[in-house]
């Protein structure tokens, strides 16, 4: 989907495949037929725009192959589908039983992260759309918190340095402009905004920003204006925003609460969770953790959980989710006189991951709520002085 900022420029909003777990391109390209083209006529478009997530053995096949890719590109076409940004963060296993710390791996102090950014560049530059010349990735974060040393920040370092050069090389070859953004997330090396900010700054190069998820800057309770106001001050660029809510709860110390928590503690991804107090941050790796007897959580303050809830639908009472975060920091990126970035991408996995009576239990449950948080952000957008385009 398009939108006309007041200001001329085009915004772009998609929302992620990674909600449809494929490792192969014969899997992306049946994401395509299933689920893709039927959230587009749900919601009586034309065109919609989609985050691809293309796992390490679809994206070898794509970068290999030229015929492929030209396949891919009019699949693409043919379904009234686009694709100017992808989510490079998972690897490959995001459709595993489960994923967990498997997601952060391999980290940029490994070479196969490189590799692998690369080879999507390579084939997103291949995927853009005729008239548009800018495409973004999100990735990693650096690393995992542990086990990440100075050695290894060294080789982060560096690769990220020489994937740039690589970017400048892609647009030199192609016309196509291809940035890269970290996304800071909970637990990660870089977990906030601010702490992007000193990396980035290091490596010094536009083509590496940050890329922005709503979930995850209200997981660790960062205000948006102030962190978009440092990242600015900085002269990070935000490459992409991936819109998101977080699960909130206010009052974790009732014991309704906790049981309202425990719904959402489940096997397969990591739901980091934090409380803000006075002193500072205290955190858990997983929400069980922080449900167990004795946690560390201090339950006079609330909580947040690092769990995709869908944007359209906060949880019951007496949950609830971060969307006034992101309806804040939306207004803050495309809300001024120009856009802090022009890629936004609705990123919910976790349909499947949900307690069992809100996930959808047909394909078409999914379409309904794909489109129906799309059709939320489109108005967000549209209240903001954004003109729906075509």
């Amino acid at each position: 989907m398009r939108f006309r900022h007041p200001d001329g420029s085009t915004v772009h909003l998609a929302y992620c495949t990674n909600v449809h777990p494929a490792e192969t391109l014969d899997g992306v390209l049946a994401q395509l037929r299933d689920h893709c083209e039927p959230v587009r006529r749900r919601l009586g478009r034309d065109r919609l725009g989609i985050g691809l997530w293309l796992a390490r053995d679809a994206a070898h096949a794509l970068v290999t192959d030229p015929a492929a890719l030209r396949g891919l590109r009019t699949e693409l076409d043919r379904r009234g589908l686009e694709v100017v940004t992808l989510n490079g963060f998972p690897y490959e296993g995001f459709g595993a039983g489960e994923v967990k710390y498997r997601v952060y791996k391999p980290d940029w102090a490994d070479p196969e992260r490189l590799d692998h950014t690369t080879s999507l560049a390579r084939v997103l530059a291949g995927l853009l759309p005729d008239d548009v010349t800018d495409g973004t990735i999100s990735t990693l974060p650096l690393a995992w918190r542990t086990a990440y040393d100075d050695t290894r920040a060294d080789k982060a370092r560096t690769a990220l340095v020489t994937l740039a050069e690589r970017l400048d090389a892609l647009e030199e070859l192609t016309g196509r402009s291809i940035r890269v953004g970290l996304e800071p997330e909970p637990g990660c090396v870089v977990e906030t905004t601010h702490d992007a900010i000193a990396p980035l700054t290091a490596i010094g190069h536009d083509r590496i920003g940050i890329c922005v998820d709503t979930c995850h800057l209200a997981t660790s309770f960062e205000d948006p204006h102030t962190a978009l106001d440092a990242l600015t001050d900085a002269r990070v660029p935000v490459v992409k925003s991936q819109l998101s809510a977080a699960l909130h709860a206010e009052h974790p110390s009732l014991p309704e609460v906790g049981e309202a928590l425990a719904d959402f503690a489940e096997p397969r991804f990591l739901h980091q969770t934090r409380a803000a107090t006075s002193a500072g941050l205290h955190g858990t790796d997983d929400l069980d953790e922080a449900l167990a007897d004795g946690g560390p959580l201090p339950a006079t303050v609330p909580w947040r959980s690092h769990f995709h809830v869908p944007l359209h639908a906060a949880p019951a009472a007496p949950l609830t989710s971060t969307l006034p975060v992101l309806e804040a920091t939306l207004a803050r990126l495309v809300g001024g006189p120009h856009p802090l970035t022009r890629h936004l991408e609705v990123e919910t996995y976790t349909w499947q991951a949900l307690p069992p009576e809100l996930r959808p239990r047909a394909r078409a449950q999914l379409t309904d709520g794909i489109a129906a948080e799309l059709t939320l952000a489109r108005d967000l957008l549209t209240d903001l002085g954004l003109k729906e385009l075509p």
